[in-house]
């Protein structure tokens, strides 16, 4: 095991000197959290969307501690966003592309 070895100390000093950075953990992190949600309005009728930490970061840093936490299936919904640098949405009767053009640093252990 690589444990002690600095890696989330190393990750949250580039998070710390990114001018636009969005640091999240693995642990419990979903799909939804790292692109988007369809969240219903006050009015209880409409949708929006609330973006995720790859479109917080766009243009920026997305700084991902624990990755070897986030389950398999949570995981292929990046591979979007790191080859074409956007994320295709369909939820809520919503359907459009948000742009996700951040550099993604993940660290976890082997």
């Amino acid at each position: 095991r690589c444990s002690g070895t600095g890696k989330s100390q190393f990750l949250r000093f580039a998070y710390a000197i990114s001018p636009r950075s969005v640091l999240t953990t693995g642990i419990g992190t979903t799909s939804a959290g790292l692109t988007c949600a369809a969240v219903r309005d006050s009015s209880g009728k409409d949708f929006t969307l609330e973006a995720g930490a790859l479109c917080l970061a766009d243009r920026g840093l997305c700084a991902i501690d624990e990755f070897g936490c986030i389950r398999d299936e949570d995981k292929t919904t990046i591979h979007e966003a790191m080859e074409q640098q956007t994320i295709s949405v369909a939820k809520a009767g919503i359907v459009c592309k948000l742009n996700t053009r951040a550099t993604i640093f993940a660290v976890c252990n082997p």
